[in-house]
């Protein structure tokens, strides 16, 4: 196996090169029918995907290229995952970004810049999700979760990554967890952004208090449902739909798109209008949405504790932040910086980037400067923001956006590492 990258970003994509570039991508497209029923779904494609995709990356100032990773038969019979990648010149720790549920790598449009220009930065549609492969996952909640986070460890093979810093923002946040505890030799610091499934369920009693009758009626009809699935029924529509009813996701990006911001809901929209593969293993993860079968907290033990961990949480998101504060109580000796960013929602990322990146570069800055972190290392961390010149050295390039070197022809075969 090897990583490789597909040959489409230079020719025009008219409408009878889709099969081609059907075949050279790894989504699963719906079947094109003359009737009215599969005209209704037709609305989606990975052409439109890859379109909206670039469009946002566009707008980067460092220079990106994007490839497929084949990774084999992990849970399909050819799993490969998209990959961009910026600045991998640099010697210094790599970072690796994992997105969230219905999202994927252009949603980093805000960091990848500020990250990039300290290190090299990876982010990969994972598995289900975005431009990868969408195949089909178990329903049981610990063997998809065992699927993701294999396909993970796989993509890294592929990559002969060695070790690397890992962020995670929500349900990407709950497998960096899950990879990081199985996998502790390769993670140099773990980056929690907003994390999902970390904290246990409250009881039920204290879930159903003063919620309608009505409300609970929908709930149980919908429950056997995708958590996306509106998305889908809404056909054509979908863009629309996002739109309307998330405005203030379109509006986070609107300093680096300017008056181009509908490209954004265009995005997610293809991103979950195609089949919802990832979508449904978050789906047997979950238990209702906001929690998982398995919360992370009931085996932080199983954490390496010489890890350090940064948790970055926003004052106004739906996310429990208490579990940040639990994972610390449970971790005394180790490494365990919990932040909450006023103003963020749960896409801190987005919300707040340019406090979110000044975090993220300060915790990557400090792995890279001391041997082995401990809780006595936390209250020294903060003046690596004023002292460290390189931590606050964001791109501020005003030259026009870098191209992307993206899926061109790659000739030689990458050996698989350990």
């Amino acid at each position: 196996m090897h990583a490789f990258i597909d040959e489409v970003s230079s020719m025009k994509i008219e409408t009878n090169d889709y099969c081609t570039v059907n075949n050279l991508m790894a989504d699963h497209e719906v079947v094109k029918s003359k009737s009215w029923f599969w005209g209704w779904f037709s609305w989606s494609s990975s052409t439109m995907l890859r379109a909206a995709e670039k469009k946002i990356l566009s707008c980067l100032k460092t220079a990106y290229r994007g490839w497929y990773v084949d990774i084999g038969p992990v849970v399909g019979t050819a799993d490969k995952i998209w990959t961009i990648s910026l600045n991998e010149e640099s010697a210094k720790t790599p970072i690796v970004l994992l997105h969230g549920l219905g999202a994927g790598v252009a949603l980093w449009c805000l960091n990848l810049d500020a990250l990039a220009s300290q290190r090299p930065v990876y982010a990969i549609d994972l598995l289900g999700f975005g431009r990868s492969s969408r195949p089909v996952f178990s329903s049981e909640a610990k063997e998809a979760e065992e699927q993701l986070v294999r396909s993970i460890e796989e993509w890294r093979r592929e990559m002969q990554l060695e070790k690397f810093v890992l962020l995670g923002h929500s349900m990407g946040g709950f497998l960096a967890a899950s990879y990081t505890m199985q996998h502790p030799e390769r993670v140099k610091h773990l980056i929690l952004a907003d994390p999902w499934g970390f904290p246990e369920r409250p009881s039920e009693v204290a879930i159903k208090a003063n919620v309608p009758l009505w409300v609970k009626a929908i709930a149980f009809v919908v429950q056997p449902l995708n958590p996306l699935w509106a998305v889908r029924v809404a056909g054509p529509f979908g863009q629309w739909l996002i739109e309307k009813t998330r405005p203030d996701i379109v509006k986070k990006f609107s300093s680096l798109l300017k008056d181009d911001t509908g490209v954004i809901s265009q995005y997610i929209h293809q991103c979950n209008a195609q089949t919802p593969s990832g979508e449904s293993a978050f789906h047997a993860m979950m238990q209702g949405f906001g929690w998982a079968k398995h919360p992370i907290v009931k085996r932080m033990d199983k954490l390496n504790p010489e890890i350090p961990i940064t948790l970055l949480y926003g004052s106004r998101s739906w996310v429990d932040n208490s579990a940040g504060e639990a994972i610390k109580q449970s971790r005394l000796s180790s490494y365990v910086n919990v932040q909450v960013i006023t103003g963020a929602g749960h896409h801190v990322y987005a919300d707040k980037s340019d406090i979110f990146n000044k975090y993220v570069l300060e915790a990557c800055t400090l792995s890279d400067s001391t041997q082995s972190l401990s809780n006595s290392h936390i209250h020294t961390s903060s003046k690596y923001a004023i002292e460290n010149n390189d931590l606050l050295k964001i791109e501020n390039n005003t030259s026009e956006p870098q191209r992307v070197d993206e899926e061109q022809e790659l000739d030689a075969q990458r050996p698989r590492s350990s």
